[in-house]
């Protein structure tokens, strides 16, 4: 019989956040893979669980990953760990994950502490519908690139930042996505646990003059309706009326469709679309006919 892979949560500070469940499985388990055992060994330890425990971190994964694969196919259960949360989320162990899946391997998770989901039920901001990005991208063009496709995100957006790179983040935000409502969160489930509710430009400022501390989890406002409205509103008034008519004519619309469409996408009532193109047909009727003459009959 092969093992078991389970995806332990465990606390993001506070100890109490630990569940019964994921205790067991730690005692039970006969490995288990941490991020960091020097970490992790204070959470053993508070617990009194004795099992043994190997590092699985971001400059092994794929290898160590292969092998904690060997480990469970000859029948050993492994508890996978992170230094806190849930395995998976922002941390090497997707990669064990997927190598697992491809190797046939049970993979289950046991849920319980995420900062991401903790920070977001706490903000204020919507929850429905919402986009976790994680870390941003280190390298330049890759953080460029996707702090554009944040700006055009309607849903709620989650980042995690360290506190040294907090301003430069929040300076780009503000330059890529405009000023939103944030909520930014630290120190959570822990004594001094803050959710700061402010505006992109307002944390600029507040950490312009404080000095940031204990990482972070951004709650960003996404990109409203009325804004891509008005977005698309002004793309159009930079295109003739007649080309935004021929626009909708040329898919098969008729007449008057069109016209709704365009004073629609122009903000703008039917009416007064009819006004215009009756002016620009006037004015093109009324300008006199060019007649090119040949030098000979001049």
């Amino acid at each position: 019989m092969q093992g078991t892979l389970y995806l332990c949560a465990t606390p993001i500070g506070n100890l109490e956040d630990i569940t019964l469940r994921v205790l067991r499985v730690l005692e039970e388990a006969d490995l288990i893979a941490a991020e960091d055992t020097r970490n992790s060994i204070k959470l053993l330890n508070h617990f009194n669980i004795k099992t043994p425990m190997t590092s699985y971190h971001e400059h092994n994964k794929i290898e160590k990953a292969y092998q904690l694969a060997e480990k469970m196919r000859q029948g050993q259960n492994i508890a996978l760990i992170t230094d806190a949360g849930t395995p998976g989320i922002s941390d090497p162990g997707e990669e064990l994950v997927r190598i697992c899946q491809e190797s046939g391997i049970s993979v289950t998770s046991l849920p319980g502490a995420s900062a991401c989901i903790t920070a977001l039920t706490m903000s204020g901001l919507p929850t429905r519908r919402f986009a976790f990005e994680g870390f941003l991208p280190r390298e330049k063009k890759e953080r460029a690139t996707i702090l554009s496709s944040l700006g055009q995100e309607t849903r709620t957006i989650i980042l995690y930042e360290a506190p040294h790179h907090l301003k430069k983040t929040l300076e780009e935000l503000l330059k890529a996505l405009g000023d939103r409502r944030l909520t930014l969160c630290r120190e959570l489930t822990k004594k001094y646990e803050t959710a700061f509710a402010t505006t992109i430009s307002g944390a600029v400022s507040y950490y312009s003059k404080e000095g940031p501390r204990g990482e972070f989890v951004l709650v960003i406002e996404g990109k409203s309706q009325q804004e891509i409205a008005k977005e698309q509103q002004e793309s159009w008034e930079l295109v003739p009326l007649e080309e935004h008519m021929a626009h909708y004519e040329q898919q098969g619309m008729g007449r008057k469709e069109a016209m709704k469409l365009v004073a629609k996408d122009r903000g703008i009532s039917k009416r007064e679309v009819y006004g215009q193109l009756l002016e620009h047909t006037d004015k093109k009727s009324s300008e006199p006919d060019s007649v090119s003459v040949r030098p000979e009959q001049a």
